[in-house]
């Protein structure tokens, strides 16, 4: 079903690529590729996101997926089959390729497509986890609103950014440290606008403004890594209230 419905999408909704994010970020600084040398991060997030969305076995999207970073290890990680979404053909294809070396490749799926205008059906999502990718949205509060609106009720999504609450702490440490550092440097501007997009409190306008009827933000921004539950970074967790019954939506 899952193959189904991926293919099905892909074939009625392409887009080659994304515009400018307006509300965020164009370009990431340069000096970010700098932060590869640490230890891989998104183990670590997506043992929060299973932990924090507890979703059920269904239909899960990885949005704004790239590579497959996240998606990869989530499908690793339980084995539940994961649709990846991307502008980017070339990267999703990548993560495809990805996937088979690894064995996973009936399990691994991509569309091409941005937040704002997500390929699926009301109603039809299980879990959307994104990392990194709300950032670089053209519309961040449109995109969750389709998030919101694909949701089955009863699914959640897990978006933000951000290292994990169990990713080293000397590793978290170095990496706020150099973001702290950068912010004085040649790219000083580019990167205050990266952490200033970071902030839990541009995260809770986003939401407010998508006029999600429930949410929470976990984690206290780019450069700190107080909040336990998440580690360095910040996130957005939100649920569809509801549930499905026999094809109907009945209110909790």
């Amino acid at each position: 079903m899952i193959r189904n419905l991926a293919l099905a999408s892909a074939l009625m909704f392409c887009l080659a690529g994304s515009s400018p994010a307006a509300a965020g970020e164009t370009a990431s600084p340069a000096g970010l590729k700098d932060e590869q040398s640490l230890p891989d991060r998104y183990p670590y997030v997506v043992q929060d996101a299973l932990r924090h969305g507890k979703p059920k076995k269904g239909f899960w999207v990885d949005l704004g997926a790239g590579k497959g970073q996240v998606a990869i290890p989530l499908v690793e990680a339980t084995g539940n089959p994961v649709v990846m979404v991307d502008p980017k053909a070339e990267a999703l294809a990548e993560g495809l390729q990805a996937a088979r070396a690894k064995g996973l490749g009936e399990r691994l799926f991509a569309v091409v497509g941005v937040a704002e205008h997500l390929p699926f059906p009301d109603d039809s999502v299980d879990l959307v986890v994104s990392r990194g990718s709300i950032f670089f949205w053209e519309e961040p509060a449109r995109g969750l609103q389709e998030v919101h609106r694909v949701l089955r009720p009863g699914g959640k999504a897990y978006i933000g950014g951000g290292a994990g609450a169990g990713y080293p702490k000397p590793a978290a440490a170095k990496l706020i440290q150099e973001r702290k550092k950068k912010m004085q440097g040649d790219e000083a501007e580019k990167w205050k606008r990266f952490v200033e997009l970071r902030r839990p409190e541009q995260m809770r306008k986003w939401a407010e403004e998508a006029r999600l009827p429930q949410f929470e933000v976990l984690g206290k921004g780019a450069i700190a890594a107080d909040d336990p539950r998440v580690g360095q970074g910040v996130w957005l967790l939100f649920e569809k209230p509801g549930k499905l019954e026999q094809g109907k939506i009945t209110p909790r």
